[in-house]
């Protein structure tokens, strides 16, 4: 059963990494290609952590927005990471429950 449920997790970080790849802003496309993947299976959770290895330091700023320089206004965010995760979580918790109940199949 923990196989399975691995199995689902790590489908839906991929379903997710795929949808922040194809939404995030692009300039250059380095950005959205610096995400990536962290498995974290320690104190006996499994968890997927999907960071951005190339330029960490700006995701919060374009997800949320920020001040412009000279504090002359604000750029509007562009939320490109709590729409793909509110997405496919819902599902995910759902996946789990059935494969509960059908006991690990």
């Amino acid at each position: 059963m923990a196989e399975a449920i691995e199995e689902e997790i790590d489908n839906t970080a991929e379903k997710i990494l795929k949808e922040i790849q194809a939404t995030a802003p692009k300039r250059t496309g380095k950005y959205a290609k610096g995400f990536k993947i962290k498995k974290d299976n320690s104190k006996g959770k499994t968890s997927r952590i999907i960071y951005n290895r190339a330029k960490p330091g700006l995701v919060h700023l374009l997800e949320l927005g920020h001040a412009k320089r000279g504090r002359k206004g604000r750029v509007a965010g562009r939320p490109h990471l709590r729409p793909a995760y509110d997405k496919y979580a819902a599902r995910m918790e759902r996946n789990i429950e059935n494969i509960i109940k059908k006991g690990g199949k």
